[in-house]
C-alpha cells in the first residue's frame, strides 16, 4: 500500500506559460540528457539537474532523486511510482488552484485559509516555504493594518479590472451574502499513457464577490498526466448559510489565524508512518471540528505538537501503526514491533516529563491523545498489550487541575475567553468515559457549575452535541454510580430521575428542528448537523435514565417509543465512509442495548453498518458493533420462548474483559 509524504501536498505549483507555437521554436533541438533526476526522467520531461532538487520537482512537490531508486529497475515498481506522482501532482495543482480561488477579493477577511506545512519538514530541519509575494496582500510579510491600494480582479477572468466595492482598511465584517459558484470538472483516465475514459462532475464553492455569467475559470495548461485541475472533495465545500467562529477554541499553540508551520523531525524508518499518519488517520480525528471550523485540527491541534512534543510524536506513529496494521491486514512482528517500540516510548517520555514535573500541556497534550486517539483505530480483537484508557485518564486529571483548567473553563466565559482546547477534550472523554465505568465523572462539579450558568464549554463545536445535554449526562452518570453503589434507595431513586427527566424537558427544542444537514447544493449545515446529533444523545441520554427505574425493561412501551424515535432521527445524520455514524457511538450504544429483536433501530443500524463497509470493523465504531452483538446474542436468547431478560453491556463488557472506551 502506497502513502503519500506531507510534506509534498501543500508544494505551490508555477503556472507554466503556453508553448510558443512559432517555426523557429518548434524546430529548436537540444541535447538529451543523462544525468538528470530520475523522477523528471519517468515523467520524460527535461531536468535543469539542479543541486538538491532541482526546478520541476520542486515546484511540483515530487521527490528528486538523482541516485538511481530500486523501482526503477522493474517495469511493474515503475508503473507504481509513476501513479504515485501523478496522484502528488494532482494533489499539488489542486491546492494551488484552491489557494488561487480563496484570493477573491480586497474585501475577504484574511485568515479563513490556514497555513498548511510545506515541503520537506517532516525529515529537515530547514523550512522550505512559500516565497513572499511582491503584489499579493496574502503573503507572509504582509502588514494587514494598511489599507488596501491594488485593484481587485475578477477571479474567473483575471485579466478584467472590475469595479471597487467598498473598501475597508480592517475587515471588520463578511460580506452580508456570499454566493455559490458551481465549478464543472472534466476527467480524463489514461491506461499506459493512452487517454481513455473521460467523464465530469460538478462541485460548489463560496465567494464574497458576484461572478460574471460571461466567463469560465482559467485553465492551467496541459501539462504531464495531469487533466482535472479541480475535483470535488466534499471536505473542501463550505455551507454558506452559517458562519464559522474560527477563533473559537484557545489553541495550546496559538490562535487560528497565527501561521502554522511545523517542522517535524523523525528517523528515516518512521517517516512512512508518519506520512500514513498525516494522510489516513489524521482526517479520523476530529471529523466535527473539521466541519466547525475547517482546517483547525490539522493546522492548530495536530500538526504542531508533532513538531514540538516528542511525546505526542511517538504516540501518532504508534497510531498510524495500529491502523496501516488494521486496514491493510498486515501480520508481522515488524508492525506489532513498531506499535510497542513508539507505545513505550510515548510512556518513557510521559514518566520522565512527569518526573522533571514540567511541561505540564505537553504532557497532558500527548496523554489525551493516547486515550482519544485509539477511538479511530485498531479492531477489537487487537490483543498487544496496553494500558488501560481509564489509567491514562487518571493521570491526565491529575494535569487538569495542576494546570487550573476547571477554573479557566468556568471563570472564562465571564471573561469572554476562550475555552481551553484541552479542557473541552477531556470533558468530552471524562463524562462519556464515567458512563462506561459506572463512575462519577471527575469533573462533574465544574459541569454542574456550567450548567447553572449556561455557559459554554466547546463540547459542540468540538464534538457535535449541546452543553446543556452532555452537562446532563454528567448528571445521569452520578446517579448511576450511586444507585450501584446502593447509596439511595428506590424511592429517592426515582426522585432524582424525574428531577432529570425534568430538566431534560427544558433542553427539548421547538417542533420541525430536525432537517436534512445538507443544503440544496449538497453543501454541508455545520449548525444544523449540531441540532441534530444534539437530538441523538439527547434522546439516548433520556434513555439511559429510564433505565435506570427499578425495574425497567426494554420491552416496555415507553422504551420501545424511545428506541422507536432514536431510529427516527439516524434518518437526518450522514452515513457512510463520509458520514458521521463515528461519531455517534455512544447514543448507538445506548440505545441499541436496549432493542429488541424486532425494532425498526436494528434494521437502521445495520444498513448504516453495510454502507460504512470495512470502516464499520475498526476504532470505537468496531468495537460498541461488536459489543451489541454480543449483548443482543444473549438477551435474545430467551425471547422466542417468551423469556424478557435485559443484559447490561457493562456486565457484557466486564465477562469477556473489554476495557472499551467507546465515545
Amino acid at each position: 500500500m502506497s502513502t503519500l509524504s506531507t510534506s509534498q501536498a501543500s508544494k505551490p505549483v508555477a503556472v507554466v506559460a503556453p508553448k510558443s507555437s512559432s517555426p523557429k521554436a518548434s524546430t529548436k533541438m537540444h541535447r538529451r540528457s543523462r544525468s538528470g533526476c530520475f523522477t523528471c526522467r519517468l515523467r520524460r520531461k527535461k531536468c535543469d539537474e539542479g543541486k538538491g532538487q532541482c526546478k520541476a520537482c520542486k515546484h511540483l512537490g515530487l521527490k528528486c532523486e538523482y541516485k538511481r531508486p530500486m523501482w526503477w529497475s522493474n517495469n511493474e515498481q515503475r508503473k507504481q511510482q509513476k501513479e504515485h506522482i501523478k496522484t502528488i501532482i494532482k494533489r499539488t495543482k489542486l491546492c494551488e488552484k484552491t489557494t488561487q480561488i480563496g484570493r477573491i477579493s480586497a474585501d475577504t477577511p484574511p485568515g479563513l485559509s490556514h497555513s498548511l506545512p510545506t515541503s520537506a519538514t517532516y525529515s529537515e530541519a530547514t523550512a522550505h516555504t512559500r516565497a513572499d509575494s511582491v503584489d499579493s496582500q496574502y503573503s507572509l510579510a504582509y502588514e494587514f493594518n494598511q489599507a488596501p491600494v491594488h485593484d481587485h480582479f475578477d477571479p474567473y477572468q483575471p485579466h478584467v479590472v472590475t469595479p471597487q466595492f467598498e473598501s475597508h482598511s480592517h475587515y471588520p465584517s463578511y460580506p452580508p451574502t456570499p454566493y455559490e459558484v458551481d465549478i464543472k470538472t472534466e476527467r480524463q483516465m489514461y491506461v499506459n499513457d493512452i487517454p481513455t475514459r473521460r467523464d465530469s462532475s460538478i462541485s460548489t464553492f463560496s465567494t464574497f464577490q458576484p461572478p460574471p455569467s460571461h466567463v469560465t475559470l482559467p485553465s492551467f495548461p496541459e501539462e504531464d498526466w495531469v487533466q482535472e485541475d479541480i475535483y470535488e472533495t466534499r471536505d473542501d465545500i463550505f455551507s454558506p448559510e452559517e458562519g464559522l467562529d474560527f477563533e473559537f477554541f484557545d489553541f495550546s499553540h496559538g490562535l487560528p489565524h497565527a501561521s502554522q508551520q511545523a517542522f517535524i523531525e523523525v528517523d528515516d524508518c518512521d517517516r512512512s508512518l508518519l506520512d500514513h499518519f498525516i494522510d489516513n488517520v489524521l482526517r479520523l480525528i476530529f471529523p466535527i471540528l473539521e466541519v466547525n471550523q475547517h482546517g483547525s485540527a490539522r493546522t492548530e491541534v495536530i500538526l504542531p505538537a508533532l513538531g514540538s512534543n516528542k511525546c505526542y510524536l511517538h504516540c501518532c506513529l504508534s497510531i498510524a501503526a495500529i491502523h496501516l496494521k488494521s486496514t491493510s491486514g498486515i501480520q508481522s512482528e515488524q508492525i506489532d514491533s513498531d506499535i510497542m517500540r513508539h507505545r513505550y516510548a510515548t510512556i518513557s517520555e510521559l514518566c520522565e516529563a512527569l518526573h522533571r514535573d514540567t511541561n505540564h500541556l505537553q504532557i497532558l497534550e500527548a496523554t489525551l491523545g493516547m486515550i482519544f486517539f485509539q477511538c479511530s483505530v485498531g479492531r477489537p480483537d487487537d490483543c498487544l498489550p496496553d494500558i488501560p484508557w481509564h489509567q491514562h485518564f487518571q493521570a491526565a486529571s491529575s494535569l487538569v487541575k495542576k494546570l487550573e483548567l476547571p477554573h479557566a473553563m468556568v471563570h472564562g466565559n465571564s471573561a469572554k475567553l476562550h475555552p481551553p482546547f484541552n479542557m473541552t477534550l477531556a470533558s468530552w472523554i471524562d463524562i462519556l468515559g464515567a458512563t462506561m465505568l459506572g463512575r462519577a465523572p471527575q469533573f462533574a462539579n465544574t459541569y454542574r457549575e456550567k450548567h447553572l450558568s449556561a455557559s459554554t464549554s466547546g463540547l459542540c463545536e468540538l464534538m457535535g452535541c449541546e452543553d446543556r445535554t452532555m452537562y446532563l449526562i454528567s448528571e445521569i452518570a452520578c446517579l448511576d454510580a450511586l444507585r450501584i453503589s446502593a447509596a439511595l434507595d428506590d424511592i429517592q431513586l426515582c426522585q432524582h430521575i424525574k428531577l432529570l427527566g425534568e430538566q431534560m424537558d427544558l433542553t427539548e427544542p421547538p417542533p420541525g428542528v430536525l432537517d436534512f444537514p445538507y443544503s440544496s447544493t449538497g453543501a454541508i449545515r455545520p449548525k444544523q448537523l449540531s441540532r441534530n446529533m444534539t437530538a441523538m444523545f439527547r434522546l439516548a441520554a433520556r434513555i439511559y435514565l429510564c433505565n435506570l427505574v427499578p425495574g425497567a425493561s426494554r420491552f416496555d412501551s415507553s422504551m420501545l417509543n424511545l428506541i422507536s424515535r432514536l431510529a427516527g432521527i439516524l434518518e437526518y445524520i450522514p452515513s457512510g465512509p463520509e458520514g458521521f455514524d463515528r461519531s455517534l457511538v455512544w447514543p448507538l450504544l445506548i440505545g441499541g442495548s436496549l432493542s429488541t429483536p424486532s425494532s425498526s433501530f436494528r434494521h437502521a443500524f445495520a444498513l448504516r453498518v453495510a454502507r460504512l463497509g470495512e470502516q464499520a470493523d475498526f476504532g470505537s465504531f468496531g468495537r460498541m458493533n461488536r459489543l451489541l452483538q454480543e449483548v443482543w446474542r444473549q438477551s435474545d436468547e430467551g425471547t422466542p420462548h417468551g423469556g424478557r431478560q435485559n443484559v447490561h453491556w457493562r456486565d457484557v463488557m466486564q465477562q469477556k474483559g473489554w476495557d472499551f472506551l467507546l465515545i
